[in-house]
């Protein structure tokens, strides 16, 4: 069996003990050996046999952790932002598990669903294209589409150069000048629910992530997460 090669600092990140840029830190530091040799490049490729070592201490995987948090608008998706700006992790403040990276990403403006893990396998094969885990979103659009877009973007559109996956798009209520859409997707490209209305000149004023496959965000506050339980895990 051939074992996957990793980023070394990737793999200490993806073990839950330091963040990526503050693992290339240690590593350029001097404090992580591998296979009992210091190694100071962060881009050293490893594998999960390799025997790493933090100022003397062996690291270990550590107990998988699944976080669900109601992502709330205008939170950036990152640790630590260049900008100043406010992450998603100031939502995970009172944590007090070991870190756990965001899988997959909402965009700024976004909302809702996002998960959070320290098992990288399982947020992999959740991120995989392959396993086409559906996406349910919920989408304020101004003007309102008529049925012709909707099965239009249902049926999959040249998007940057790509046909996009055969979709759901359904208009679930509208008033005067604004409708709500009810958006499945089974591929998850950059901003492209946005695009994809944006190609026939509607504009979204609120996307909101209400369901990864069977998991569904409930009635969880904006702002707060929980831990998954063992039946929800199980969504891939």
């Amino acid at each position: 069996m051939i074992m996957a090669k990793i980023e070394l600092e990737r793999l200490i990140s993806k073990r839950g003990l330091l963040s990526r840029k503050n693992a290339a830190l240690a590593i350029i530091d001097g404090q992580v050996s591998v296979n009992g040799q210091i190694c100071k490049v962060p881009l050293t490729y490893v594998d999960h046999r390799c025997v790493i070592e933090i100022a003397g201490q062996k690291i270990q995987d550590q107990k998988k952790h699944y976080l669900l948090l109601n992502k709330p608008k205008g939170l950036i998706v990152t640790r630590s932002d260049e900008k100043n700006r406010t992450t998603v992790y100031e939502c995970l403040k009172d944590w007090s598990g070991p870190l756990v990276q965001a899988v997959g990403r909402l965009d700024q403006a976004s909302e809702g669903l996002l998960l959070f893990t320290n098992d990288h396998v399982w947020a992999d094969k959740l991120m995989d294209p392959k396993t086409h885990v559906e996406k349910i979103y919920l989408v304020q659009a101004s003007p309102i589409p008529n049925l012709e877009i909707l099965e239009k973007l249902s049926r999959g559109i040249l998007l940057e150069g790509k046909k996009t996956l055969p979709a759901r798009f359904e208009l679930i209520r509208s008033g005067e000048k604004t409708g709500w859409i009810e958006v499945h997707l089974k591929e998850g490209r950059n901003r492209q629910i946005r695009k994809m209305l944006e190609s026939e000149n509607i504009e979204v004023l609120r996307l909101i992530r209400i369901q990864l496959g069977s998991l569904k965000m409930g009635d969880l506050p904006k702002g707060q997460w929980r831990e998954l339980g063992a039946s929800e895990i199980k969504i891939i």
